[in-house]
């Protein structure tokens, strides 16, 4: 309390009121301690946490945590931090000055944000799948409450009692009571918005800040496709400016942005700070006391690759970015907007080519765009798929994730690429408009091999066949009954399901009529259709080639009317509850793939 009072005192000597920042307030992979000596950011490809002193400039020491850690917070005042371990399915806690680990949390699945109570006593963190809000007691380490509110949870930020988080796939906002978990309002988007990873509170006025792209699913075109966006929720009571959209593309003039992923207010309320990931870029834009323009343009910074973080320092003076593919955080001035300091805060692990081939994968600059509004990672970002079902030039087609592409080939489900460096021909097509990756001819989709013709595409292609399974949550403690018997189910001659969804990665890899062809009336290239790999599918809706199966009971029985997707119109509700509750412990168990 004595520091809050000193630091408002301090501010109204200088004639500038400045809310006082303190640490976790809003999920981030970066934060900053309220006394404002340590940086901690999360490092994805490494599995570890760093930790910087601002002062130096210089790394103290770097903790491995486990696989793919998300977001970071320090626990109140304190140089405690928390940790969301999201393919471990752990919330860790770990302290900043011995660089040790000092307690670890099971949850149940995908820990994504994570933000403190101002005391420390108190961490919330969103669980992506399935939905949840839990709050851990930092003390003992134990779950203290948890509740389901929402759909695929990733961003969360605390104010004056409420927390607000966001659903991933669809941007919208939930407001939930921070005692009950209990949602009090929600401001939802429009069905195009998508991916809103993070939110930001501002420190005095009642709105929130959240970067999410738009997805125009019928157009498949570079041009009109995806969007870059910046949202402002009024979180008080004026019910017409509730939720605005500011498009990022035309924000200054003609540059075009693309992939928005954090955002971040200095403590004055006066400056947002946005960064791109695709383009490597960010704003720096004035805050307006309208509500109507809500942001004006000040600035533009180019910032290292694949930038996923920004943060700004407690006092005002800097902010940081970092920069997930150079594995740097760079400082810069609030002021100037002049880079002051960069600190390497990790190394990568894995081979070059895997390292050119993610960045590749995650640009929307040249060669891989012409036009700089998408690149690969804006439908597929980390190997998840986007939710969205595109209207395609041959009919409809629902995203698949990436998990298991090295395995389950031939690619799309029209089968018509027998390899990922058949996506070159997608480099080059009207929804990205790049130059391409072979220098010379390239061969047709299912003719010769374009693997060997450029080290680039070469690159590429081993890192989107590098994605793997993790193991399902539905079957941490084994198969349910039910389980038991929908696996009896799915491997007997009563459904056919292992006919086509054989093997270790329970696809056969070839082409079948499932009666689905002739349910869109855009479907150029039915009725057969490749079969998918079941593995992950409870987290994959929506289902089939067109995307119209929003569950997996709808799959097997709505659509599903002449069995040719497995005999499935003769099972009892039962058996159809049984079959889906086994579907949704895929995988439950290290897969062996072939030699």
């Amino acid at each position: 309390m004595l520091r809050h009072i000193f630091a408002i005192a301090l501010c109204l000597s200088c004639g500038t009121l400045l809310s006082v920042a303190s640490a976790g307030e809003s999920n981030s992979l970066m934060d900053i301690s309220s006394d404002g000596k340590l940086l901690a950011c999360s490092n994805r490809d490494s599995g570890t946490v760093s930790v910087v002193d601002l002062s130096t400039s210089k790394k103290l020491l770097e903790v491995e945590v486990g696989q793919h850690p998300e977001g970071v917070c320090f626990l109140g005042d304190t140089h405690q931090i928390a940790v969301a371990v999201y393919s471990d399915d752990v919330v860790k806690i770990l302290d900043a000055d011995q660089g040790q680990v000092t307690r670890t949390v099971d949850v149940y699945d995908e820990p994504y944000g994570v933000i403190s109570s101002e005391d420390g006593s108190r961490v919330w963190c969103t669980l992506e799948y399935p939905g949840e809000v839990i709050a851990i007691n930092t003390k003992t380490g134990k779950i203290d409450q948890k509740k389901h509110v929402g759909q695929f949870l990733r961003g969360i930020a605390s104010h004056d009692g409420k927390l607000f988080v966001t659903e991933y796939y669809t941007a919208k906002v939930l407001a939930l009571n921070s005692e009950t978990l209990e949602v009090v309002d929600e401001w939802a988007g429009t069905s195009q918005d998508n991916l809103a990873r993070q939110i930001t509170i501002h420190p005095t006025r009642p709105k929130a800040y959240l970067a999410h792209i738009r997805s125009r699913t019928n157009v498949a075109h570079g041009n009109g496709s995806i969007f870059p966006y910046l949202c402002v929720i009024d979180t008080g009571n004026d019910q017409e400016t509730r939720r605005k959209r500011v498009q990022m593309d035309s924000f200054r003039g003609t540059y075009v942005v693309a992939n928005p992923w954090e955002v971040a207010i200095s403590p004055n309320g006066q400056q947002l700070f946005i960064i791109f990931s695709g383009t490597d870029d960010m704003f720096v834009c004035k805050l307006l006391d309208d509500n109507y323009r809500e942001v004006e343009y000040l600035d533009l910074l180019r910032t290292g690759a694949n930038p996923r973080a920004v943060r700004v320092a407690p006092d005002g003076k800097h902010f940081y970015i970092y920069n997930a593919l150079d594995f740097t955080v760079d400082e810069f001035s609030t002021t100037s907007h002049q880079k002051t300091a960069s600190v390497k805060v990790t190394e990568w692990t894995k081979s070059e080519e895997l390292l050119l081939g993610k960045k590749l994968f995650y640009t929307a600059h040249p060669p891989m765009s012409s036009r700089r509004w998408i690149s690969c990672s804006s439908c597929h970002i980390d190997g998840d798929a986007d939710g969205r079902t595109w209207q395609q030039p041959e009919g409809l087609r629902s995203t698949q994730p990436l998990f298991g592409l090295k395995h389950t080939h031939p690619v799309h489900w029209s089968a018509d690429r027998d390899e990922v460096h058949d996506f070159e021909h997608t480099i080059r097509s009207a929804l990205m408009q790049g130059r391409g990756l072979i220098r010379g001819k390239v061969n047709e989709s299912l003719g010769e091999p374009n693997a060997g013709l450029s080290p680039a595409l070469d690159a590429l292609a081993a890192y989107s066949n590098s994605h793997e399974f993790t193991l399902s949550p539905h079957a941490k403690s084994g198969l349910s009954e039910s389980a038991k018997r929908g696996k009896k189910l799915f491997f007997s001659e009563k459904t056919q399901c292992a006919k086509c969804h054989s093997g270790p990665y329970f696809t056969d890899q070839k082409m079948h009529d499932v009666g689905t062809g002739h349910d869109d009336d855009s479907e150029l290239l039915g009725p057969d259709y490749d079969t998918p790999t079941v593995l992950g599918v409870y987290r994959s809706a929506p289902y089939l080639h067109h995307g119209k199966a929003a569950t997996l009971q709808e799959m097997l029985t709505k659509y599903n009317p002449e069995d040719k997707h497995g005999v499935t119109s003769h099972l009892s509700k039962q058996d159809v509850n049984d079959l889906v509750e086994y579907l949704k412990c895929l995988p439950y168990e290290s897969i062996e793939a072939p030699n």
